[in-house]
């Protein structure tokens, strides 16, 4: 039985991955355990599809504990390693979380991965790494250059992961995903917090001008790439994943508007963030040679299923909401 251990699988990339692996149509016999700190960003709704399934097991623990960590590392075959702090905003308020996590926490599942005979380690990271683009796609062999304390802790993050391939021969494998969508996303990030911000009433906050650039990629289109990066993947190879989509936030935000029934007046223009990245691309064209990848959602019907769950489920999002 192949056995995998999955670092933030509470959260909301993490737990779609989780219930890609469990689901019925395709399941393997994969035992999966969940390690998650179940801060604000991680929930146990997020698994209730799976959460009575006899191959998953949960632990609530921190990456950063070296000792968990390592007795967990012992059990399992392959780690999958989700768990980040991820909110640019939160970053530039303290970025010291994000290094203690991103960095460390990563640093220590290396450890362990390596002491323990770990056979693959795929570790998750983001187009942001990269920094802003005037034009073009970043290629997975382009120059980092982050801007945020957010993202310059995930590029730390991900040469780390890499170094450990170069030194020690350790099955690394390093997937650059662009911005995920989709049902219970965290309201702190842009689509579920204006979409909040939408069916409580109120207006939507946009920084600057609203032609910040992000490419949308949907959670399980984001989760089906690292799998195929999982099971097909090269040893010490990073793989973009870009869902296609390439939009100006102003042009998203006319969109989520019309799906909720309200008028350009309810956006309310704000300054922008301190270091705010322009455009972000990718080019997935490695990982579609490669593997096969190609997004299948369709972006405009994958928005509107995203609004339809949001008007459903205030019961989730609204508690979430009312503390951000």
């Amino acid at each position: 039985m192949n056995r995998i251990l999955v670092t933030g699988g509470a959260g909301f990339i993490g737990s779609a991955y989780v219930r890609h692996l469990l689901a019925p149509e395709g399941y393997d016999g994969t035992a999966v355990t969940v390690l998650d700190k179940l801060t604000y960003a991680g929930s146990l709704a997020r698994l209730r599809a799976v959460r009575d399934h006899p191959d998953l097991t949960v632990v609530q623990g921190d990456v950063c504990d070296a000792a968990l960590v390592h007795e967990l590392a012992g059990r399992h075959d392959q780690i999958v390693h989700f768990a980040a702090e991820s909110h640019v905003d939160r970053s530039i308020a303290d970025g010291g979380s994000f290094t203690r996590t991103n960095v460390l926490g990563t640093q220590v599942l290396l450890d362990a991965a390596l002491r323990h005979d770990v056979r693959t380690f795929v570790h998750i990271s983001t187009d942001e790494v990269y920094g802003s683009l005037p034009h073009g796609a970043a290629k997975e062999s382009d120059q980092l250059r982050p801007t945020s304390p957010y993202a310059a802790s995930k590029a730390a993050s991900d040469l780390i992961a890499l170094a450990h391939h170069h030194t020690h021969g350790l099955d690394v494998r390093v997937t650059r995903c662009s911005n995920n969508f989709g049902p219970h996303q965290h309201p702190e990030k842009l689509i579920p917090r204006f979409l909040a911000c939408l069916l409580s009433g109120g207006t939507v906050p946009l920084y600057g001008d609203g032609q910040h650039v992000r490419d949308w990629l949907h959670v399980d289109d984001h989760v089906r790439a690292v799998e195929l990066v999982r099971r097909s993947g090269r040893p010490g190879e990073v793989y973009n994943i870009g869902g296609g989509t390439s939009l100006p936030n102003l042009e998203l935000t006319h969109r989520l508007l019309e799906l909720c029934g309200a008028g350009p007046d309810r956006i309310s223009y704000v300054p922008n963030r301190k270091g705010h990245d322009r455009r972000y691309a990718v080019d997935h064209s490695k990982i579609t040679a490669e593997l096969g990848y190609r997004p299948r959602t369709d972006f405009a019907t994958a928005l509107a299923d995203t609004a339809e769950w949001y008007k459903r489920h205030a019961d989730w999002w609204g508690p979430l909401f009312a503390a951000t």
